[in-house]
């Protein structure tokens, strides 16, 4: 009777629609993901995540224009399930995330397109350096979780020009797929 009725709790709770008014939410990382997708010298691909971020949103789906988003990497918790692989992707002839340990973004602009997904524009920056980008996005769900609070999800991707950043470009892996899943709390 127990699993019926938390199971009945979930359901509806899933069910709820999202506040109407404007909402911050602080990142919740232990349901969010920062992944990328790098070619491997054109044969096939890298694929990791970041295990270590944070951020924070806010959203009002009745002014989307209202909208903001920042998130910030730790660059040194790279993680493609190779330890060796890690350290020369950690090391200076890639991301030097010993000199470079932290990659943010913060939104700048963000537009509700015609097929109801999101335009998040904003710098990042990466390598020590900061250039504009833009994130396409999609409002996944909110509303109200089963221990009383308010939950929101989106989900992004964006293709970062490694050469834009500064870094140099080794064979034909110029660039790096990222994509992101933010999950958020209410504040």
């Amino acid at each position: 009777m127990k699993k019926v009725l938390l199971a009945s709790t979930l359901a509806a709770s899933m069910a709820l629609p999202m506040d109407a008014v404007a909402a911050d939410y602080n990142v919740d990382t232990t349901h969010a993901f920062v992944n990328f997708k790098v070619s491997h010298l054109g044969y096939s691909f890298i694929q990791g995540r970041f295990n270590k971020f944070d951020g924070q949103f806010s959203y009002d789906e009745n002014n989307v224009e209202a909208s903001t988003v920042t998130v910030n990497v730790d660059t040194t918790s790279l993680d493609s399930n190779h330890a060796e692989r890690d350290k020369h992707l950690k090391g200076s002839k890639y991301i030097n995330a010993d000199k470079y340990s932290t990659a943010k973004f913060v939104s700048t602009k963000v537009t509700k397109k015609a097929d109801g997904g999101l335009s998040v524009a904003g710098d990042m920056t990466f390598y020590g350096v900061t250039k504009p980008i833009v994130v396409d996005a999609n409002f996944i769900g909110g509303g109200k979780d089963p221990w009383g609070g308010t939950r929101a999800g989106f989900e992004g991707t964006t293709r970062l020009e490694l050469a834009d950043f500064g870094m140099k470009v080794k064979g034909p892996s110029s660039y790096v797929d990222l994509d992101i899943v933010l999950e958020g709390i209410k504040k």
